[in-house]
């Protein structure tokens, strides 16, 4: 598993567009991991899939309270993953009101989940292969807190832990 101190891996996740601009298209764009990581501070918090209820009533809507915030102690971005593809993450987004404070990621074949190790298997509940819940505050690529939360709990992946380690590091 990813701990503190390591280099976020090496891949892609893919974001909804919903306008054409800097280079994207509208639509699912592939976003390489370390490019979109170099020289910035993201708060990064992965969750087990799109419209489940802990992760639409608490998490994510946490996150997007939280991001002016997150921002004035130094974030440069926020990324919500989870293993849905662009289309869910994007439709998600809009119903979570996240347009610009959290940037719905996409990992639709569970890679980065399976390259960080934080990953979930709910195939006995017919959801397959996901993304653990947790949250991380990554500097310039590498992950300087890291919080994973005990399978079936959310205690210490919300944005308050992040928004108050953030303010730590600063």
């Amino acid at each position: 598993m990813i701990k503190v101190g390591d280099k976020l891996p090496a891949g892609t996740l893919q974001e909804f567009i919903e306008v054409e601009g800097n280079g994207c298209t509208v639509g699912p764009n592939s976003f390489d991991i370390q490019k979109a990581s170099a020289g910035k501070t993201i708060a990064v918090f992965g969750l087990p899939g799109a419209f489940t209820p802990t992760c639409s009533a608490k998490h994510v809507p946490g996150y997007v309270a939280r991001a002016d915030e997150l921002k004035a102690a130094g974030v440069d971005e926020i990324w919500c993953t989870s293993v849905n593809d662009a289309f869910v993450m994007g439709a998600w987004g809009r119903d979570q009101k996240s347009g610009g404070k959290v940037r719905m990621m996409a990992d639709g074949s569970a890679d980065f989940a399976k390259a960080t190790g934080l990953t979930l298997d709910l195939t006995g509940r017919g959801m397959g292969l996901r993304s653990n819940r947790y949250s991380m505050l990554v500097k310039d690529g590498v992950v300087k807190s890291l919080n994973v939360e005990a399978p079936g709990k959310f205690e210490v992946s919300d944005a308050d832990t992040l928004l108050r380690q953030a303010k730590e590091l600063r």
